[in-house]
């Protein structure tokens, strides 16, 4: 039995996919393990080549990724081709790290003992995927895993499952084992009781999940009941901070592209820009001119910056926020009418503060709040203000004290005179309090993704008390 998703724009069928349930995940599991067995006793050099061979098969359906994008999410051509190479990227990242995973000889007190800390595979990964930045997301869910000898299970979105599945396709086409790549897809009002059975699976050593906060949540409860380890990269928040000595046109266009880059709908997405009061109209008049210029528009036509956003909920949902702020005073700079149900415009909120709505709760859409401080302490105190920490920025001038803010802005990611957009394969992503722990990415990701034993070799006889 199949499930459809529709088309966010034109509510024609976009895609189809099974509907698989719990009772289908155990025998996803079992095939899984016994891809596990094969896939970890290949060379790092033999997994190096089989991965090499999946980015350029992802490449080649360059043309079907546009497709499915645009098709199940509203996504601009620009966005999936985005998402397109740096998932490609990612791959090729994974693929050099074969060879990078390390251990230690460590000195022992015992005499002639070879101590030493080995890393290896610990079996089969859940990767637990959204449908926001879905090739990208998707591909970094497994990649890295893969690359450490893991065999994988992808829960694909309900909202973009052929975007997920094309992944899947490419990577069957590197040579993986039979077994090592696996996909879940399944309805809507499945997913719960699917996630849960794939926790619950005892072939399951650890879980990746890129969503929400609230659903983060419930995952990391169910692994807790098996004691299993779980990586989480959750909502965001992300502010931009501005000082009064900022290169204000560099920090209006990393603004700009924060905020509105694929609608607002990126875990990074500015969604609070923070500027010190001195510079603060002259800030909120060259970011209203920037947005302004941003139309929104079909994404099929490819002729505008914005398209879609994922469904009329989002839309509903960053109004009721915009309503909220501009009832406690807040004004509005630019906005528009949503035509189509889905092709929301650039929102711009000035004079937001902390008691709205705004200020606290993720959009996730096409809207900014401008929220004025009166100082450098004081933007420091309203960036931290916030259950999230995933990505933040500051511009200044002084590089010294950009730094030092950097370091004081609690978040896992920071950037000085650059967006809060920015993410590149071989990078430690990942977030702190309500944005998650653990980290994606480069060498980070071996940590994540390995089990690190401690092997001895005694050399000489044993001398023991008893």
């Amino acid at each position: 039995m199949d499930f459809t998703r529709l088309n966010p724009l034109t509510g024609a069928v976009a895609s189809s996919a099974a509907a698989m349930k719990a009772a289908d995940i155990p025998a996803v599991a079992a095939k899984a393990a016994q891809g596990f067995a094969a896939w970890s006793q290949m060379g790092p050099n033999a997994r190096r080549a089989v991965l090499m061979k999946a980015a350029d098969a992802l490449e080649a359906r360059k043309d079907a990724f546009i497709e499915a994008m645009m098709g199940e999410i509203g996504a601009t051509a620009g966005w999936a081709m985005f998402n397109l190479g740096l998932a490609a990227s990612m791959v090729r990242e994974a693929a050099a790290l074969t060879t990078q995973i390390n251990g230690e000889v460590i000195p022992s007190d015992k005499p002639g003992c070879l101590s030493m800390a080995l890393r290896e595979p610990v079996g089969v990964i859940l990767g637990i995927a959204p449908w926001n930045a879905p090739i990208i997301l998707g591909v970094r869910a497994i990649a890295v895993p893969l690359a450490c000898g893991n065999a994988v299970i992808l829960k694909a979105s309900e909202t973009c499952p052929r975007t997920h599945a094309l992944i899947i396709e490419a990577f069957a086409e590197g040579g993986f084992p039979e077994g090592v790549v696996n996909v879940v897809t399944n309805a809507p009002q499945d997913a719960g009781e699917v996630v849960g059975a794939l926790i619950d699976a005892r072939e399951v050593k650890r879980i990746n999940f890129t969503g929400s906060t609230a659903v983060g949540k419930i995952i990391a409860r169910r692994a807790a009941e098996h004691l299993k380890p779980v990586l989480l990269e959750l909502g965001g928040k992300a502010p931009l901070v501005v000082l009064e000595d900022a290169d204000l046109d560099e920090a209006v266009k990393a603004a700009a592209f924060g905020a509105f880059m694929n609608q607002g709908q990126i875990c990074m997405s500015t969604e609070r820009i923070i500027v010190v009061e001195a510079v603060a109209d002259e800030f909120a008049a060259k970011f209203k001119a920037k947005v302004a210029s941003m139309a929104v528009g079909d994404p099929r036509e490819g002729t505008t910056p914005l398209g879609a956003v994922v469904d009329a909920k989002t839309v509903a949902h960053c109004q009721s926020l915009i309503a909220d702020a501009l009832a406690q005073g807040a004004t509005q700079l630019v906005g528009g009418e949503t035509t189509s149900n889905v092709l929301m415009p650039a929102h711009v909120i000035d004079k937001v503060t902390p008691g709205m709505k705004l200020f606290r709760d993720e959009s996730f859409g096409p809207v900014v709040g401008i929220i004025r401080a009166r100082d450098a302490e004081h933007a420091v105190e309203l960036a931290n203000d916030t259950e999230y920490g995933l990505s933040a920025s500051v511009f200044t001038r002084d590089i010294a004290k950009g730094l030092g803010i950097a370091r004081r802005i609690e978040s896992g990611i920071c950037h000085v005179n650059g967006p809060t957009v920015h993410d590149e394969a071989q990078m430690p992503f990942g977030g702190v309090k309500g944005s998650g722990y653990g980290r994606f990415g480069g060498k980070a990701g071996i940590d994540s993704f390995t089990e690190l034993r401690w092997i001895t070799v005694d050399t000489l006889p044993g001398h023991y008390p008893i």
